[in-house]
């Protein structure tokens, strides 16, 4: 009986080793094609997608829960770049997430007319809002996403959202186009010239 008791401990002991062991080395660290399509997803963490931010959507549409077009920050060249990630057909954006805006906006306090409420700093995904109970708050616009989520729990409307002005500052360009599509729009064009010929 003793015996049948060390050969079992000896046994449980060795496979919690191994699989202590397994778990580390094989240990697997979030869901790679989630990550991918996060760095795809322009981080404003606005909500807009009906998810709390970019990291929950990402993982949703990962997971097939959810279609790639509802990022109106993203916009039209988001979707492409989700659909060309996970092999899917582009789709326009879904209108019930908002709409693609021209340019980029931040927001900005009137400070004039702030009352130090803090609702403000609550609301805000990004903490882009300084201030303090009863004294004047201010937007950090190199913080600010243009999410707009201060605004609608802001009892004074004093905050509004201003486009940014591009200037070589803060200008970007656009991801670079895979070689793979060039070549296929070039092949594509080609047989067009043919078929006109």
């Amino acid at each position: 009986m003793t015996a049948a008791i060390i050969i079992l401990t000896s046994l449980a002991l060795i496979f919690g080793l191994a699989l202590g062991y397994a778990a580390i080395r094989f240990r697997l660290e979030g869901n790679p094609v989630a990550d991918q399509i996060e760095a795809l997803l322009p981080q404003t963490q606005c909500a807009q997608c009906g998810y709390p931010g970019c990291r929950p959507y990402a993982e949703a549409i990962a997971a097939d829960e959810v279609d790639i077009n509802r990022c109106p920050p993203g916009g039209e060249a988001g979707i492409k770049q989700l659909a060309d990630l996970l092999g899917k057909e582009p789709i326009p954006l879904d209108a019930d997430a908002g709409i693609e805006k021209a340019l980029p906006e931040v927001a900005i306090i009137h400070e004039d007319i702030c009352i130090g409420c803090t609702k403000c700093i609550q609301a805000c995904p990004v903490d882009a809002i300084l201030g303090a109970a009863k004294k004047m708050h201010t937007i950090i616009a190199a913080e600010c996403t243009g999410c707009e989520l201060c605004i609608p729990p802001c009892p004074v409307d004093c905050i509004d959202m201003i486009p940014v002005s591009i200037d070589l500052s803060n200008w970007q360009s656009d991801k670079p186009v895979p070689i793979t599509t060039i070549s296929k729009q070039l092949s594509s064009a080609d047989n067009a010239g043919e078929a006109v010929a």
